[in-house]
């Protein structure tokens, strides 16, 4: 079944700011070199490259105040948050090339804000090892990268929650976080106190990933604008090392193309991250290569034609 995609603006945010570890600032430029625009343009989509943002530099110091780097943080996510926002605004679905995963921050926060401007309805798909849910009191790093969803949900620095307008960004029942086999004791507790959506790599284990993913679609129509926010360190790190979070355990080859291929079938796709990609890390650009190929299957390719 063929399906025509709104035209895609590709958008570099070239830091590690939030992150324990240097190199995800290359992610964007891996994802260009492994062909990410090309592939996409092959599929029939009109693609533009805005090129890289530029904000702060990472001064690589300890935290202040429970936050590592939040002044770095914040000016990053506002230009994010701008960028994706005009691309929204214009028609055009932004794709945020990371960068870490603190960028989901101001990604998701204008995505939220074009909901409530346009009346749709929101949906985050958080695949990740990690929930990020932290706070400065349950996290002895300060990385912020753990705490893009808390902050989102209203927890956190007023710098952060309050980046796009009045906090909460979105609220906890908009998001679903699939993949997810790393979460800290106190991390727990906030993710059962806030009635966050989370399956874990247990639940994907007991019931298959493709009714993991029916759950997690459900409810998704016409007026919803389903957003993706994909950090690489969700596929197992056998498949996919160029990730400075790795985490054994995560999906296969075969149960990230099913996400992917869901996601398509769905129709609903209108904004996505590719976020935690660390070239330094990786192994002759394999990681970039096969976020690429899954990004393709996030735009219909699939083995057969299906109805």
């Amino acid at each position: 079944m063929s399906r025509t995609y709104p035209p895609v603006s590709l958008i570099g945010a070239p830091t590690d700011v939030g992150a324990g570890h240097r190199g995800a600032r290359m992610g964007p430029e891996a994802l260009r070199i492994a062909g990410l625009g090309e592939a996409l343009v092959a599929r029939g989509v009109d693609v533009v490259d805005r090129g890289n943002l530029d904000g702060p530099r990472n001064p690589w110091q300890k935290p202040v105040e429970g936050y590592r780097h939040l002044p770095e943080v914040v000016t990053w996510n506002r230009l994010v948050m701008d960028a994706v926002g005009a691309e929204l605004r214009a028609g055009r679905m932004p794709i945020l090339l990371g960068g870490d995963h603190c960028l989901g921050l101001g990604s998701i926060t204008a995505v939220a804000n074009y909901c409530r401007e346009t009346g749709k309805q929101l949906r985050v798909l958080w695949l990740d090892a990690h929930a990020d849910f932290n706070t400065s009191q349950v996290t002895p790093s300060g990385n912020i990268h753990g705490m893009p969803v808390s902050c989102l949900c209203g927890i956190g620095p007023q710098e952060l929650t309050t980046l796009g307008g009045p906090a909460p960004a979105m609220r906890a029942e908009d998001i679903r976080q699939i993949g997810i086999r790393s979460v800290d004791p106190g991390e727990k507790q906030l993710i059962q106190q806030h009635g966050l959506d989370v399956y874990d790599m247990r639940y994907i284990d007991e019931i298959g990933m493709k009714r993991v993913m029916e759950e997690a679609l459900e409810g998704v129509d016409d007026n919803t604008h389903l957003h993706v926010s994909f950090d690489v360190d969700f596929l197992d790190p056998s498949i996919a090392p160029g990730v400075g979070t790795t985490v054994p355990g995560g999906p296969n080859y075969r149960e990230a193309q099913l996400v992917m291929e869901m996601i398509a079938d769905s129709g609903r796709l209108a904004s996505l991250d590719i976020v935690e990609l660390n070239p330094i890390l990786d192994k002759r650009n394999r990681t970039a290569k096969l976020s690429v190929d899954l990004v393709e299957s996030l735009f219909g390719k699939s083995t057969l034609m299906r109805e």
